[in-house]
């Protein structure tokens, strides 16, 4: 289990948040053709996501507010028989929505970003300060979250509090 510290927010200009990553010398990953299966679960979230760059199955317990929160993230690796494990799990657990989208994958140090196309939601940027091993701290984290908040110069209107698999199940 991990500490994260993340937020997404509407983004109507990819191209600016893409050239701030660059010139702050972010690591681009690629971009990554995503499909997240959410499965039913009685608490949290559970989620299958298969691409060609991530493969996880992953489960977090996370509060739906719209500027920087907490999650409590628990995955393991996927590579391995992506395509059964999903089988499998949907039919113990049953399907609850697919989220499929188009996300560029960034890192500076610990903070990962992304920047997603979600058809029928639009463009979005997420923000995650990662404390992989507990030596990073929720404080530091969070400052790290509203460093970047001000350095695109995300208003507090565009912030999303809920995934999009919530938004996709609310059309």
């Amino acid at each position: 289990m991990h500490l994260n510290v993340e937020i997404k927010a509407r983004c109507a200009a990819p191209a600016e948040i893409r050239k701030i990553l660059l010139d702050n010398g972010a690591d681009f990953k690629g971009t990554d053709e995503q499909e997240d299966t959410y499965f039913n679960v009685p608490d949290g979230r559970l989620k299958l996501r298969l691409g060609p760059i991530e493969k996880s199955l992953i489960f977090y317990n996370r509060n739906n507010q719209g500027g920087p929160k907490t999650s409590e993230v628990t995955m393991t690796d996927a590579t391995a028989n992506g395509d059964a494990l999903k089988q499998v799990l949907a039919k113990a657990l049953g399907v609850k929505v697919t989220v499929k989208k188009s996300r560029e994958i960034y890192f500076i140090e610990n903070v990962k970003f992304h920047i997603d196309d979600v058809p029928g939601l639009g463009s979005f940027v997420e923000i995650e300060a990662i404390d992989i091993d507990g030596s990073i701290g929720q404080t530091k984290l969070e400052a790290q979250c509203n460093h970047y908040i001000n350095l695109f110069d995300i208003k507090d209107g565009d912030l999303i509090s809920v995934s999009y698999s919530d938004m996709l199940l609310a059309l």
